[in-house]
């Protein structure tokens, strides 16, 4: 298993968890959902209590990934399978992203200590 924060403007916005290659976790972090003036990371995750699951990388942190020629280049940079996804998102989407949201990766025990 493996998980990461998601920011939004450089504020911690939600979880998002890596279950098995089939199975994601999108969740909104507590504080964040309780500011009524923090919008949603994205139009297709609206801020909801309950968590998102789906049998694939939720389509907007699978469109921040490079592709082409780019995604093999970071693939062999940074040694990790181009269909690894999740891997990717978490190697690459921490610093310079086009947009506001940025991927941090979060230890598993930090996950489940915040639980």
């Amino acid at each position: 298993m493996r998980a990461a924060r998601i920011f939004l403007n450089n504020r911690l916005a939600a979880t998002l968890t890596e279950e098995s290659r089939k199975m994601y976790v999108f969740r909104y972090d507590e504080a964040y959902f309780n500011d009524l003036s923090a919008p949603a990371v994205s139009l297709t995750l609206p801020k909801s209590k309950q968590e998102y699951r789906s049998a694939y990388l939720f389509p907007f942190f699978f469109n921040m990934l490079a592709e082409g020629v780019n995604k093999e280049l970071q693939s062999r940079q940074f040694r990790i399978d181009r269909e690894d996804a999740f891997g990717l998102l978490l190697a690459t989407a921490g610093n310079d992203t086009i947009g506001a949201v940025t991927v941090k990766p979060l230890q598993i025990d930090e996950l489940t200590r915040n639980k």
